[in-house]
């Protein structure tokens, strides 16, 4: 014969309904019974049913809730803890009871972790509606479902309000208090899940982040090395100008420092600086090592080096702005250089810079036609054109620089195109 039993595995449940009767004392007593199809003989009535219960449906159970997952239940009625406990516990739930929201307070305080809370809201000392502002603000991440029995949709919106997650009215069927608890986990696990994998998003985009720039440094590092062979192989073209190139670059980026100029243009106009002969790979080998005055048609052929350079450099991404640079080298302030004439501001800073730095270089280096002149006579000349050939904003300071940067500068230049040179030599030698 057919009978009820207790439940031993979550297999099958009836659905029951939780209510409050009120009995001797003033006290609510809460019933909910679950039972399990037997073929084993226990005592049915006449029905063939279970004495003790009525059930209604049938249903399969849900699947159980996560392990280790923490409820605490506060309510000053121990009848109703006791029976909301069991109904929780018997869905797989681990619940703690306290009688009040100060007790709550107390085991929250003292480091106790729970994943949901369920509050009654009428209770003395402290109320549902004060343990949870105190709640939310400490543990955010612990939803709370607020009980009552006060059928008033105001006191339900102020409990969302005051930041409930849900809410439940007495009485309230078993299957209600299941939903609502697994709504409220499933809520809490997507927010933290969200959270976790929002931090690994920043940290991987950081990663990543950190790897793009590094390539970037790398590759920005591996285009100035190709710049430094071009700028020595320019060199080798033009003898006379050995190590110019470096000297200017070192020059301009020290007079931009001294102007504050960004670390960021610093490099663009190094780049410019670096590369500003870079349109005499153009010219031809019988103009640029002339040893005599060049005709007027040979010096309309050297001066489109400036051009000729901007149109090298100009396609290459990471040079666009340098190339400017490249174009206006010999421009002068009072707007009578090559190639376009420009004037004052409108000749880019870089060149500007630059126009000081490649006259101290010239000024202060061999010539067939002359010996190097001291820094000071630079100096002085430089000064002297200022307003026409030179910005006179950036000749001031020069003029306040001290004469040993530059005096160093081109001793570190020079002693690294000396080990170039003889590494060159060397191997000119052992070719032949």
């Amino acid at each position: 014969m057919e009978v009820l039993r207790p439940l031993r595995r979550p297999c099958f449940e009836a659905i029951g309904v939780v209510s409050s009767k009120t009995h001797e004392g003033g006290k609510g007593s809460l019933r909910i019974s679950i039972w399990e199809w037997s073929q084993a003989a226990e005592h049915p009535n006449d029905e063939g049913r279970h004495p003790c219960v009525e059930l209604t449906s049938w249903r399969k159970v849900p699947q159980s809730p996560m392990a280790g997952e923490h409820i605490l239940v506060v309510d000053d009625e121990e009848s109703i803890r006791e029976i909301v406990c069991s109904m929780l516990a018997a869905s797989g739930y681990q619940c703690v009871q306290v009688p009040s929201g100060i007790q709550a307070l107390h085991l929250l305080e003292s480091g106790a972790e729970f994943d949901l809370m369920l509050s009654d809201l009428m209770m003395a000392e402290l109320d549902g509606i004060a343990l949870l502002e105190r709640t939310k603000e400490q543990y955010p991440d612990m939803p709370v479902i607020m009980v009552t029995a006060v059928h008033d949709i105001s006191v339900a919106l102020a409990a969302i309000r005051n930041g409930a997650y849900d809410f439940l009215l007495k009485p309230f069927e078993r299957e209600q208090l299941l939903n609502t608890v697994r709504r409220a986990m499933e809520n809490r696990r997507l927010k933290l899940e969200n959270r976790a994998y929002q931090s690994n998003l920043e940290s991987l985009v950081t990663a990543r982040t950190d790897q793009l720039r590094q390539t970037m440094t790398d590759l920005e590092r591996s285009y100035d090395i190709t710049l430094e062979a071009l700028g020595d192989a320019l060199d080798l073209k033009d003898a006379e100008t050995e190590g110019h190139s470096k000297r200017v670059t070192a020059f301009t980026i020290a007079m931009a420092r001294a102007m504050g100029v960004s670390n960021d243009d610093i490099r663009v106009i190094a780049r410019g600086a670096f590369l500003h002969d870079i349109g005499k790979m153009a010219i031809p080998d019988s103009i640029l090592r002339k040893p005599g005055a060049l005709t007027p048609d040979e010096k309309a052929i050297m001066q489109e080096h400036a051009y000729r350079g901007y149109q090298m450099l100009r396609k290459i991404p990471f040079l666009a702005e340098a190339s400017e640079i490249v174009y206006s080298h010999q421009e002068k302030f009072d707007g009578t250089g090559y190639p376009r004439g420009l004037k004052g501001e409108e000749i880019p800073l870089g060149s500007r810079i630059f126009a000081i730095a490649d006259t101290l270089d010239a000024i202060t280096s061999d010539r067939p036609y002359r010996a190097a002149q001291p820094f000071s006579a630079a100096k002085v000349e430089i000064v002297k054109w200022a307003g026409t050939q030179f910005d006179p904003q950036i000749v001031k300071v020069f003029a306040a620089m001290p004469e040993n940067i530059w005096q160093d500068l081109r001793k570190q230049i020079n002693s690294q195109v000396y080990q170039f040179s003889e590494t060159h030599a060397a191997a000119r030698a052992l070719q032949v």
